[in-house]
């Protein structure tokens, strides 16, 4: 079904960018911090009760978000939270996960093991009821857990509600014990089955097909989180083996952080070899900070806390961006590299180019529910604000080489801004003078309702042809674009803004882009990518997608970008048509129609469509299959679209003949 050498590259972005996998709720390990006195142990009467399990298996999106394959995945995430808590707190150095032929996954850490004995006031071994109820285990005080991501207690318990059986075995007091579940309810008591020598908890379990879409876990989705997990715990060692396929991980990293920035920019042209990283605390609040420049134009940082990837900043993020635009200006000022206030750096010129993770660890994180995607305490901006200029500004006096690169570039960066300011506004002035703020190739809808509308971005003359005749008047707009648009990736905003192509793509959409982008002025809450099936279609696709990334991210995360699915192949007999969007389709149509007499015609472009086909195949709301845009995890999305559209050469070549055996067809 993935027909060209850009396809392969459609295959992987899909799984890892495009679909499903929105797994949150990451957690780390205390990286020696003074957080948690060793003394103070995990016991049984810890462990706090506040609800049932009943409501899991009767509303699983309200816990895990879907039950496709990103609910799926989700489930061990929250298994392994459970480990990396026990590493937060400097009890667990290895994790493993097994994903197994069948479908089942083991999730093993060297812990301490969950309490197994009764708890005294509910009568039932702690694993019972940390297995079997909502909202009970040891985070909801500051003694067992100071330091944890997991602090509504729901997640191991839901995973146990919506799997088929579920086993634990825990090496706790020199003993094993083990106790089974199936759909959330012990199926036997906990009891001894052997002798340990060494503590931890094994969690084995095959989630519930009644449940579930779909019930096979990806490796490569799986791996990039578990990836990311040993990067935010330094020196945890977490391992991933695949049955199936035979593949395995292995992650541990001594460098932390630093080894994350690192790894990010492995692709990219640095300006200063070693990366910039410093670590301080105030009061329970442990502040991290690696960041490195590139000579890209993008800013790519991200924020964690308590290892928990806050995808919507916070004030922590909040806090650091001041700090970066205070301490380059102080400096630069301080060195006469700009001259008076009309030269200050904007804290876009500041962060262009930018790599950097921060991490910051504290005992009552606020979040923003269970999704936990955005850090509230006001506190926290002041302190990370008043650690970054005095570490930054530190490390500037130490490093003036690296100090006057850094800024030299934001001075460059600033001068890109401003001649893009006057292409902006010289683009609108023309707008207002030809009387009319839409492109004139595109052909709206008669609706105004966002919310209803669509907005089909289409390549070629030819194919916007057929879309505009095809398509219904109401609700779907058609915006034809010629050829390849720019690639943003080796590009600054001035080139961007008098890219012709790109300009009415801002235009039509109506958000604007960057620090002027405003998703309450979105024109559709669906635009839809529709492009031939070929080399160049999937190139314009990922342009645009690279777009979309770059400069309206916002539109990603809520929701409204899609690719359009055309069919590959039309079979027909008699009066009779069948379209279908593989090979494999083909071949099974193929047979079932009975050989003899059937028409197959392939299509490469959209194009050869006319527009009633074009119509039932790809834009009619009850019959097409489009592929909803998300971002789920932006630092692999960053390493990607680096990897395709960026200079080097030989990371896309790897890339390439990595997943080259994913190729089912190859147009040449």
């Amino acid at each position: 079904m993935y027909s060209t050498i850009w396809e392969i590259r459609k295959k992987f972005l899909l799984q890892q960018l495009l679909a499903t996998e929105r797994m949150r709720g990451w957690r780390t390990r205390k990286l020696g911090y003074e957080l948690m006195k060793k003394e103070e142990t995990y016991r049984v009467d810890d462990i706090q009760v506040l609800e049932g399990l009943q409501a899991v298996r009767k509303r699983p999106s309200m816990y895990i978000g879907s039950t496709d394959a990103r609910g799926l995945h989700h489930l061990v995430y929250e298994v392994v939270d459970n480990s990396i808590d026990e590493a937060m707190v400097g009890y667990c150095n290895e994790i493993k996960v097994i994903l197994h032929e069948d479908n089942r996954v083991t999730v093993t850490d060297n812990g301490r093991g969950i309490p197994v004995d009764v708890h005294s006031k509910y009568g039932k071994p702690g694993v019972e009821i940390v297995m079997t109820k909502l909202h009970a285990g040891g985070k909801f005080d500051k003694k067992s857990y100071k330091v944890s991501g997991g602090l509504h207690g729901v997640g191991v318990s839901v995973v146990n509600a919506l799997s088929e059986w579920l086993e634990v075995r825990i090496s706790r007091n020199n003993k094993i014990h083990s106790q089974r579940y199936e759909q959330g309810i012990p199926v036997k008591e906990l009891e001894v089955v052997g002798e340990a020598e060494e503590s931890g908890t094994t969690v084995t379990f095959k989630p519930d097909s009644e449940i579930f879409t779909e019930i096979e876990f990806n490796f490569e989705t799986i791996s990039t989180r578990l990836r990311e997990l040993a990067f935010l715990n330094k020196g945890v060692k977490i391992s991933i083996i695949d049955n199936k396929s035979s593949k395995e991980n292995i992650f541990q990293y001594e460098g932390g952080i630093s080894s994350f920035v690192q790894h990010l920019n492995k692709n990219k042209n640095v300006l200063h070899e070693d990366v910039i990283y410093f670590e301080s605390s105030k009061g329970d609040v442990i502040v991290e900070v690696a960041l490195q420049y590139n000579d890209g134009y993008n800013d790519n940082t991200h924020s964690f806390a308590n290892n928990i990837n806050t995808i919507e900043g916070g004030t922590h993020l909040s806090g650091f961006k001041a700090a970066m635009t205070r301490t380059l200006n102080d400096y630069a000022r301080k060195n006469n590299l700009i001259k008076n206030e009309a030269d200050k750096l904007s804290g876009e010129d500041c962060r262009e180019g930018l790599t950097a993770i921060l991490s910051v660890k504290l005992s009552e994180p606020q979040f923003e529910g269970q999704t936990k995607t955005k850090l509230g305490n006001s506190e926290i901006k002041g302190i990370m604000e008043s650690i970054v200029n005095d570490k930054l500004a530190e490390f500037f006096e130490e490093n003036p080489r690296t100090a006057r690169s850094v800024i030299e570039k934001a001075i460059i960066a600033s001068h890109a801004r401003i001649a893009a300011r006057k292409a902006r506004e010289l683009t609108r002035r023309k707008t207002v003078l030809e009387g009319s703020n839409l492109p004139g190739k595109l052909a709206d809808c008669s609706e105004k309702d966002p919310e209803k509308c669509e907005l089909y971005v289409v390549e070629g003359d030819s194919a916007g042809g057929s879309a505009k005749q095809g398509r219904d008047r109401t609700f779907q707009a058609i915006l034809p674009l010629r050829g390849k648009i720019l690639n943003v990736e080796k590009a600054r905003l001035d080139k961007i803004y008098k890219n012709a192509e790109i300009q009415t793509l801002i235009t039509a959409i109506g958000t604007n882009i960057r620090e002027d982008f405003d998703i309450s002025k979105t024109r559709y809450h669906k635009i839809i990518i529709m492009t031939d099936a070929d080399v160049d279609g999937a190139h314009i696709r990922t342009l645009l997608l690279t777009f979309f990334y770059r400069y309206m991210e916002d539109l990603i995360n809520a929701g409204y970008i899609y690719i359009a699915k055309p069919p590959l192949y039309r079979l027909k007999k008699g009066s009779k048509e069948h379209y279908v969007y593989s090979d494999s389709e083909k071949d099974e149509m193929y047979k079932e129609l009975g050989e003899s007499g059937v028409s197959i015609q392939r299509y490469k472009g959209l194009g050869e469509m006319n527009p009633t086909q074009l119509w039932e195949t790809t834009m009619n709301p009850d019959t097409r299959i489009i592929v909803k845009v998300t971002l789920d995890d932006a630092a692999y999305a960053d390493e990607l679209f680096t990897t395709l559209m960026g200079d080097q050469v030989e990371p896309r070549r790897e890339f390439i003949q990595e997943h080259a055996e994913e190729v089912v067809n190859l147009d040449v």
